[in-house]
């Protein structure tokens, strides 16, 4: 029976609703970031670009790119993400997927 518990309780804390509401938030957020790579660089490497932005944004960072969906990417997202991009975090994951460094 404690297995059973132990199963149980893992479940429930991975569906969570704060683990709900942060997965939600950050397809949303990447769902933004997306088309802001792509007016850097071609679909698929946006995609890949976005991957290592959203890798590497703060949960703050990640809320705050989310409010934009459904709308066009506003001059404080597109800054957000540029911030982002500067991290040395992200311009290593960024070299890592082939990626030069982005301008913007």
């Amino acid at each position: 029976m404690p297995r059973l518990a132990l199963a149980c309780l893992l479940l429930a804390a991975a569906c969570s609703p704060q683990a709900m509401a942060d997965n939600v938030s950050a397809r949303a957020a990447r769902s933004v970031v997306v088309p802001v790579m792509q007016n850097y660089m071609a679909a698929p490497q946006a995609e890949a670009a976005a991957d290592c932005v959203m890798a590497n944004a703060s949960p703050g960072e990640i809320r705050a790119l989310a409010r934009d969906v459904g709308t066009r990417a506003g001059t404080l997202t597109v800054q957000n993400v540029a911030t982002i991009l500067r991290r040395p975090a992200t311009a290593e994951c960024l070299r890592m997927r082939g990626i030069g460094p982005v301008a913007g």
